[in-house]
């Protein structure tokens, strides 16, 4: 059960918005970075909740109009009204879902964009194409929640699929949502790949990071990156953007990689991909800082292709089940359309409890 208190989070708002009208309020970006972002949460919060006030009393508006019609006039007079009421409680129930969700996130980085990274693991076209459908599910993910989204990058497979995938998510909650997915993505299917119609087991790992500014406080050492520039090549369709100018920055103590392809200006791809590794460096000092925490609690599991966060299982049976909260459904196709709301809903309750 959640409690709700307006006057504390108007406080709060107000308080913060106080903060950041200090004349040296940006003299500590990093600060003032969180600051702004709990401003944000808040008065997200108050907006939301005072919507919610006044969907209720919508509905019990019309509740009572189709009471009133229905007596004077019997159920069919009221059909309308009865429709009208069910159009308010469903809106008010979405209205109670995000702020159920909202209550999840406190990070610095949860309210802003995030760049989601597909690898496919070993097994060549099996894996590659199973990394292209995963790449599938999150973009109509995205678009059932309304995020835009930007591919920066996307590599084609030797026969199918894909070899990597970097896309960008603009929405409220982006990073916050999908910091969820981080992990191991195992598919079992029959493979359209093999005429012997076997059941085959495919691997692909999801990365996720914030989406940063320019001017994040991340220390980039020029002589640390190998910069590579290369002719853009996709699996075509209408989610790869070729382009000539591509830009592949390694960070030489960490071995991150990140890829930009989208835009025809090398300039403005490694502008992107500047961005993209700053996002990177700061997941990893996250997960790095997590990892310690876990280790503490003794319940640490590694990332690895033995470690699955979640199986999506399409013979003999249909299913889909996460490994970190036990939740499964058996619509495996409806996942794969992009219904996995609450698979993400389900790991951020048990996360933020053992915050």
């Amino acid at each position: 059960m959640i409690t709700f208190d307006p006057a504390s989070l108007e406080k709060q708002a107000g308080a913060l918005e106080t903060c950041m009208q200090q004349p040296d309020f940006w003299s500590d970006k990093h600060e003032a970075a969180k600051v702004s972002s709990e401003y944000r949460r808040a008065k997200r919060r108050l907006e939301r909740y005072r919507s919610t006030q006044a969907d209720v009393g919508d509905a019990e508006a019309m509740a009572e109009m189709a009471r009133e019609a229905v007596g004077e006039s019997g159920p069919e007079a009221a059909a309308d009204f009865i429709a009208e009421s069910w159009d308010s409680l469903n809106q008010t129930l979405a209205q109670l879902a995000r702020l159920e969700e909202e209550r999840l996130f406190s990070g610095e980085y949860d309210d802003g964009a995030a760049v989601l990274t597909i690898h496919p693991g070993a097994g060549g076209t099996e894996s590659q194409d199973w990394a292209e459908m995963l790449l599938r599910m999150y973009l109509r993910w995205a678009d059932r929640r309304g995020f835009k989204t930007e591919i920066n990058e996307a590599t084609g497979g030797d026969e199918a699929g894909l070899k990597s995938a970097t896309v960008t998510f603009q929405g409220e909650n982006a990073y916050g949502l999908l910091s969820a997915e981080r992990g191991v993505h195992r598919l079992v299917r029959i493979s359209p790949y093999d005429a012997a119609k076997r059941r085959h087991t495919s691997f692909a790992a999801v990365e996720v990071s914030p989406m940063v500014e320019d001017d994040a406080e991340v220390e980039i050492d020029e002589k640390d990156l190998k910069i590579d520039t290369y002719r853009a090549s996709g699996a075509g369709g209408q989610h790869v953007n070729k382009t000539d100018s591509a830009v592949r920055l390694t960070h030489m103590p960490t071995g991150l990689v990140v890829q930009c392809q989208n835009e025809r200006s090398q300039l403005t791809n490694k502008n992107t991909a500047m961005k993209l590794l700053k996002g990177k460096l700061i997941e990893l000092e996250e997960r790095q800082r997590i990892e310690e925490m876990e280790k503490e609690r003794g319940d640490i599991m590694e990332i690895s292709w033995g470690s699955q966060i979640r199986s999506y299982v399409l013979a003999p049976y249909q299913m889909v089940k996460d490994h970190r909260t036990d939740y499964e459904v058996g619509n495996a196709q409806g996942v794969l359309d992009g219904d996995i709301d609450e698979f993400i809903h389900e790991y951020l309750v048990v996360r933020a409890g053992k915050a």
